[in-house]
């Protein structure tokens, strides 16, 4: 099948040229066309179910709502993991799903679960699923300004203007308002003119609810027309409101002006947005559909803004202050820039050793043509550009040529050694032949090696895939186009003159051949080297530390603050503009943008303790420093303000997003206590994070304050509520509307709807007496006050209730510096499990990212064993022999040489990527054991002995076995020395690849044919030795 496919490419040469141009221009349509975005999808399938319930307690709102939506959950199919945060007003439940789970599927499950789940639910309940995105949705943040507007009016415009027109752009799953004031008219009940009027709040409700509606009367027909009947009772303003009859005595209407005033003001706010010192501020949040393309949304939005501005009032304007496209340009153009160099670098290494122009240009042009075979194919498969998937094309760059080097090399022998007479279509025919299996074995067997990476599963799994899935892509357009395009190339570029040797490989010869001879006269000198070098290798590995993933450099700093548990939304916004302030003096940060609390959407439930500020600085090459020193600065500034119980740590958007999306923590490390009982948790949580914090290594420890938030509890009594002929319910509608405040209606002002708040005036509803002086009127129009039939108290309770499945949990919260998170792990849970003693049913458990390098870490040593003996069987059924297949399998151990010594001496750490480099460093190391075995076999079968094969074979493979490394590091050496965004993840891969291919290459040249002379004539002689005896 391989010769007739060579056959019909030699024969129709004119056909595969065009079909070679053809790749080529579909490669840079497909490129062009190629959905580019920083990262792959990385989230998991999710569902975030959000229930606001105003007024209400963390208890009531877990007991009510919480845990009769978990139990409802619970069940669905493929559900991954259920987590929940209940806070003051807010559930905020979210399902992931397994890998692979359909997201309008799991939705609809989530739906039909909530259905039933309503029925429980407390009255005024408000439940919704969150838009179709991720916790990594978050693409475009701007900040609404306009000079001599109120923030009122520019939420106003936000919310019903900017907000409508960017839902049309298609891409975009929401948008989410943070900040400003949410205009509506407010009715501020005196609760005196109520008393004198015999009055209750809910008699004003109901008037305010009845007279706000227009109505429909059908039509009326007149001869050959007809009228439409309407009536016309709609509130237009506050002066409507006003005039709303509350009630009729005597013939004289009580009108609501009469009992409240009205005016114009604002809903109660869950969150607010301060900026630069100077107080509250209006953005907004453009949120990324599940599967859309980050970069292709973010620019049609852009363009919504161009389009939008000229319709906006005078002097207002939109200003970013977070473009996901800028992190999305400077991590592709890392990996491209990286990927160009490797390209220069590797086609200069084939003219150089190669030592003919002609025979290098024909190899090089495997290069651009397997790139942009390999584009087509991520067109085709919905692979988007990436930093990992065009990392993986950097990676394969150094081994894109290896096929085609052979099939080039072989081709120029024939031809210079052809005898006359003999076609040149048929010399390139039978030297592309002769290579075609030991090429397809080749590829296949680096294919095998990267299968580990397509077991990973999580987050993980979904970041490394499309690395694996471009590599093999790449090989698979390498091996097609060497085995058809390349010979064609050949047959018109080269010529059948021998060339001589260049002197760069003369040079290496006369260091490498009477270093090899020592090593075949000296066996047990050479092999016992090579095994202190292995042992002192496996004696510096517990030394390296252990990681998931590097931290990548996302070019934006976050300042998460957490304040006193108990402080009110506007304490938190005002101590934030001291913060800025201070952090503003730093000359390098240009501005501070921070919020606090709930969003709009309330997809992500902060409490107003919680803050998040955004910073924007110079650009980094004008600091002269690095991002270290930032954070040291900004320590300094931030360090005053924990007399005022303010906590901060340092994050990035994507990065905290990350951290909370795999453990619900915005940390590197999350230790979660696991019970039922708050004061249980709370204690022993105290001593948890006493031992993070001594621990060497930990930074930004903060642990979630369960406790401290005060509580005014109305504890109805029964039996006096039944003297008065009331019941629970007649209690709490009087102190939700009268203290918590109830939209009872909406203004309508053309297409923009704002509420009708009723809620008494503050000084009313301030103090328990307040509170207890509240009049409830009875089934006889007597009014009673609260204290009548209730106690009113201040207690302590909980502020924050975190469960997981269905289970409650305290997190404790760090991040790691200054050492691997492995070891400090391992140090912490050592302490823990020795200091603190939990009570049965009590259980700790340690997520972020040691989760995940344990995950991963289990996973891969169980693949990796399964893809090595896979390997074996390939070598096997090659060579047909045993001892030859574990003889090239013996440079995976030696290759591991420089990768740990690499690792060891750049301080870096062994985390995922490079993983991902020792799995690149088997499949090299093993295809050039193949290179020499097959050659040595080639030379006995031509009837040398054993020692003549191994040494003119060595001399003769030279070449090949160092380009293939040679080639393989180069290629990696940009990816080395890159700084910008996502460098991070690549350079562990390249010191692993690069040291050990040094390693590796040293050993296969002079271990190997070593090896191989002492194996081969034991078993020469063992053949013999039976021979004679028979």
């Amino acid at each position: 099948m391989i010769a007739a496919l060579i056959r019909f490419s030699l024969i129709q040469r004119l056909m595969l040229l065009l079909v070679a141009a053809a790749v080529v221009a579909g490669g840079l349509w497909a490129f062009r066309t190629l959905p580019i975005d920083a990262f792959p999808d990385i989230s998991p399938p999710q569902v975030q179910v959000i229930v606001k319930a105003p007024g209400l307690a963390p208890t009531e709102v877990e007991s009510r709502i919480t845990f009769p939506i978990e139990m409802e959950m619970q069940g669905i199919p493929n559900q991954k993991i259920l987590r929940s945060t209940t806070k003051y007003a807010l559930s905020n439940i979210v399902i992931d799903f397994n890998d692979g789970t359909d997201i309008y599927w799991a939705r609809q499950q989530v739906s039909e679960r909530l259905t039933q789940a309503r029925e429980a639910l407390p009255k005024g309940a408000e439940v919704v699923l969150a838009p179709i995105s991720t916790p990594l949705s978050d693409i475009y943040m701007y900040r609404v300004k306009g000079e001599g507007y109120t923030n009122s009016e520019l939420r106003t415009l936000q919310d019903w203007t900017i907000r409508l027109r960017l839902r049309t752009v298609d891409g975009v799953a929401d948008v989410n308002s943070l900040g400003g004031f949410v205009r509506a008219f407010e009715v501020l009940p005196d609760p005196r003119q109520l008393a004198a009027q015999g009055l209750s709040i809910d008699d004003l409700e109901r008037a305010i609810e009845r007279n706000n509606r227009n109505a429909g009367g059908d039509r009326i027909n007149r001869q050959n027309s007809m009228l439409l009947v309407r009536t016309l009772g709609q509130l237009r303003d506050a002066d409507d409101i006003r005039r709303i009859t509350v009630v009729t005595r005597s013939g004289a209407p009580v009108r609501v002006s009469d009992v409240a005033s009205v005016r114009e003001g604002s809903l109660v706010r869950y969150g607010g947005v301060t900026a630069d010192g100077q107080g509250d501020v209006v953005t907004g949040l453009v949120l990324l559909r599940v599967g859309a393309n980050s970069r292709m949304v973010v620019e049609a939005v852009k363009q919504e803004f161009t389009r939008l501005a000229p319709t906006l009032p005078k002097g207002v304007t939109i200003e970013p202050y977070y473009d996901r496209t800028d992190l999305i340009n400077a991590a592709v153009l890392t990996v491209e820039k990286a990927l160009g160099e490797a390209v220069v670098l590797v086609v200069l290494v084939l003219i150089v050793l190669l030592g003919n122009l002609r025979a290098a240009l024909t190899v090089a042009l495997i290069l651009p043509l397997s790139v942009l075979f390999t584009f087509i194919l991520m067109k085709l498969f919905g692979v988007t550009a990436n930093l990992m998937s065009l990392g993986g094309l950097a990676i394969a760059i150094g081994i894109l040529v290896d096929a085609a080097v052979v099939v080039v090399e072989n081709v120029h022998t024939q031809l210079a050694h052809a005898p006359k007479g003999v076609s040149r279509l048929h010399l390139v025919y039978r030297a592309v032949t002769e290579v075609a299996t030991p090429v397809l074995s080749g590829i296949l067997i680096i294919a095998i090696v990267f299968l580990p990476l397509f077991s990973l599963t999580g987050l993980e799994g979904r970041m490394f895939a499309p690395l694996a899935l471009t590599i093999v892509f790449a090989l698979l357009g390498s091996l097609l186009l060497s085995l058809t395009v390349i010979p064609v190339l050949a047959s018109f570029l080269m010529r059948g003159r021998a060339h001589g040797e260049d002197r760069v490989l003369a040079a290496i010869k006369r260091v490498y051949l009477p270093a090899m001879r020592w090593a075949l006269a000296h066996r047990q000198t050479a092999v016992g080297g090579a095994l202190v070098a292995l042992v002192l290798a496996a004696a510096l590995f517990p030394f390296i530390g252990k990681e998931f993933m590097p931290v990548m450099d996302e070019g934006q700093t976050v300042v998460n603050l957490e304040k006193a548990s108990d402080i009110s939304l506007e304490a938190s916004l005002a101590i934030d503009a001291p913060i800025q302030k201070a952090v503003l003096e730093i000359p390098e940060v240009t501005g501070m943008i921070c919020r606090s609390g709930a969003d709009e959407l309330r997809l992500d439930p902060m409490g107003f303790y919680q803050t998040d500020c955004f910073l924007q600085t110079k650009p980094r090459e004008e600091w002269g420093y690095g991002l270290e020193t930032l954070h040291d600065k900004l320590r300094a500034k931030l360090e005053p303000f924990k007399k005022n119980e303010v906590e901060h740590g340092f994050s990035q958007p994507i990065d905290m997003r990350v951290s909370e999306m795999l453990s619900g923590v915005r940390a590197d490390v999350a230790i979660k206590l696991f019970g039922d009982d708050f004061a249980v948790l709370e204690e022993k949580a105290g001593q948890i994070e006493e031992i993070v914090k001594r621990t060497p290594g930990a930074s930004d420890v903060f642990r979630a304050r369960l406790s401290g938030q005060g509580y005014l509890t109305v504890d109805i009594k029964s039996e006096q509520l039944a003297r008065y002929g009331l019941n629970n319910e007649d209690v709490n509608d009087v102190v939700e509307t009268a203290v918590g405040g109830k939209v009872v209606t909406e203004v309508i002002e053309g297409n923009r709807r704002f509420g009708v708040l009723l809620r008494y005036p503050e000084p009313a509803r301030t103090a328990p007496a307040d509170i207890e002086r509240l009049l409830i009127k009875t089934v006889g129009g007597a009014m009673v006050p609260l204290g009548m039939v209730a106690r009113v108290t201040e207690v302590d309770g909980p502020v924050l209730i975190q469960r997981e499945s269905a289970r409650r949990y305290v997190a404790t919260r760090t991040n790691v510096e200054g050492r691997d998170v492995v070891s400090f792990v391992e140090e912490l849970k050592a302490a823990i499990e020795r200091e603190v003693k939990l009570p049965q049913g009590y259980y700790i458990d340690y997520g972020g990212q040691f989760e995940n390098q344990q995950r991963a870490a289990a996973r891969l040593g169980l693949v990796v064993p399964v893809s090595v003996a896979l390997i074996f069987f390939m070598l096997f059924s090659t060579f047909r022999s045993v001892r030859q297949a574990g003889l090239i399998l013996l440079n995976i151990p030696f290759a591991l040489i420089g990768g740990v010594v690499s690792l060891f001496i750049s301080g870096l750490y062994l985390s995922v990527p490079a993983s991902v480099g020792f799995i690149t460093l088997f499949g090299v190391a093993v295809l050039n054991g193949v290179v020499m075995v097959a050659y040595f076999n080639q030379l006995r079968e031509a009837g040398r002995t054993v020692l003549q094969a191994v040494q003119e074979g060595a001399e003769r493979r030279l070449r090949p076995v160092l380009m293939t490394a040679l080639i393989a590091s180069l290629g990696l050496v940009p990816m080395l020395l890159a700084t910008g965004p996502g460098s991070e993840l690549q350079r562990p891969l390249a010191v692993v690849v690069i040291g050990g291919l040094f390693t590796s290459t040293l050993l296969t040249l002079v271990l190997l044919p070593t090896l191989y002379a002492w194996l081969e004539t034991r078993a020469e002689h063992r053949k013999n030795r039976n021979g004679d005896k028979s």
